[in-house]
């Protein structure tokens, strides 16, 4: 279905998902259903999985759509219920073993300095990080944050939402999304730091 020109503004548009119209309900699945999906895939594996995600939250919305009241935008509260229902899936399941975020971050000494400092990350390592292997690995090194930090991390620098929103999202204070999502960035470094390396010249 194309998009009509005359496409109503949200506030009429949640009005008639309000009274149940369908159509509306087509639209808000054609206007959304493909970026919610990519918010899916970030936080479970598979298509099959994302997909079961998103019609999850898909119902979900359409029994609580009452519920919205517009503080915010449809397309930041049906995030936060796929989010949701992700991370809800996501708690049923065994996952990578995590550990403590403390453990992830790069040590000080007494005098500011860093105890252990990796090499700079080299040309040949940007040139590795857009191979598929290296894709793999990153993902791998988010599983292992804890849940808390990897969930900012996918929202903001995957999904390359602001802080606000992501506040939002996952209901904590823009001041607490930028500290996880510093410390999330430093454990992911030092993750990383061995495959990012190159060989010695």
């Amino acid at each position: 279905m194309s998009s009509r020109p005359d496409a109503p503004d949200e506030t009429a548009l949640v009005e008639a998902l309000k009274r149940g119209d369908d159509d509306a309900w087509v639209s808000v699945i054609r206007d959304l259903g493909g970026r919610l999906l990519a918010v899916a895939r970030r936080f479970v594996r598979g298509d099959d999985e994302a997909e079961d995600v998103v019609q999850e939250a898909f119902l979900q919305a359409y029994k609580n759509i009452d519920r919205f009241e517009g503080g915010s935008r449809l397309s930041t509260w049906m995030h936060r219920i796929v989010v949701n229902a992700a991370l809800m899936r996501i708690r049923k399941k065994s996952r990578t073993k995590e550990v403590s975020i403390e453990d992830l971050l790069p040590r000080y000494k007494d005098d500011g300095h860093r105890v252990e400092v990796g090499e700079a990350w080299t040309e040949r390592g940007e040139d590795v990080a857009m191979r598929e292997e290296l894709r793999r690995t990153v993902r791998d090194a988010i599983d292992r944050l804890p849940e808390n930090y990897r969930n900012v991390l996918l929202l903001r620098d995957i999904e390359q939402l602001d802080t606000a929103e992501t506040a939002e999202i996952l209901d904590i204070s823009v001041n607490a999304t930028k500290t996880r999502l510093h410390r999330a960035r430093l454990a992911l470094r030092e993750l990383l730091d061995p495959h990012m390396q190159g060989d010695a010249a």
